[in-house]
């Protein structure tokens, strides 16, 4: 890794790593704001879709959303 990486090259990776532990477990945007609801995190599909496609959402969101998908690691590296 770079030691001079860009902001947009970490929201880049943040958003890589969460469509990646989706896609693993074959989780839809709409399966993902049903499980946050199911926790008490109200989130629309759409909410989802767009902080994800922008890569910019806080750490909170990133947990949350590990959390309630069954993510209990993390893969940093391929």
């Amino acid at each position: 890794m770079k030691k001079t990486q860009k902001l947009e090259d970490w929201e880049a990776k943040v958003k890589g790593l969460l469509k990646a532990e989706l896609k693993r477990r074959d989780i839809t945007y709409q399966e993902l704001a049903e499980k946050l609801a199911a926790a008490g995190i109200a989130e629309t599909p759409e909410n989802i879709a767009n902080k994800i496609s922008r890569g910019k959402f806080s750490a909170v969101f990133l947990v949350q959303c590990l959390e309630v998908i069954g993510c209990q690691t993390v893969r940093l590296a391929e």
